[in-house]
């Protein structure tokens, strides 16, 4: 009888250990997916960060073209009224060249009639 009682023993020792074994196996499966589905969570926070930083990049550039083209657009706005004071200046000049011409030509008339 003693075999029998160390056989069942062996027996039952040997079944428990494989329970065991199947427990921790099977806790072992919630733990892979929780580890997967911190995987993905920390997957999807990256990408919204990384979407956050894109759009941020891309808010300072646009600013950057927003700023660059309001100097273009005071350049231009600035060449055109410079353009309008050289046009103004350019007109006086041509206007008393022309007075000089005119009165070149006076001079000219006056002194072919005395001669």
């Amino acid at each position: 009888m003693g075999d029998n009682s160390v056989s069942r023993y062996s027996i039952v020792e040997r079944l428990t250990q494989t329970k065991l074994e199947i427990i921790s196996a099977k806790s072992q499966l919630d733990a892979d997916i929780t580890s997967k589905k911190q995987t993905v969570d920390e997957a999807k926070e990256a990408m919204k960060d990384w979407e956050q930083n894109i759009k941020s990049e891309n808010d300072r550039k646009k600013r950057e073209f927003q700023r660059e083209i309001e100097k273009f657009e005071r350049d231009a706005k600035n060449a055109a009224e410079r353009k309008k004071i050289k046009e103004e200046t350019y007109d006086k000049k041509i206007q008393a060249i022309d007075k000089a011409l005119e009165q070149i030509q006076k001079i000219s008339e006056t002194s072919q009639t005395t001669n």
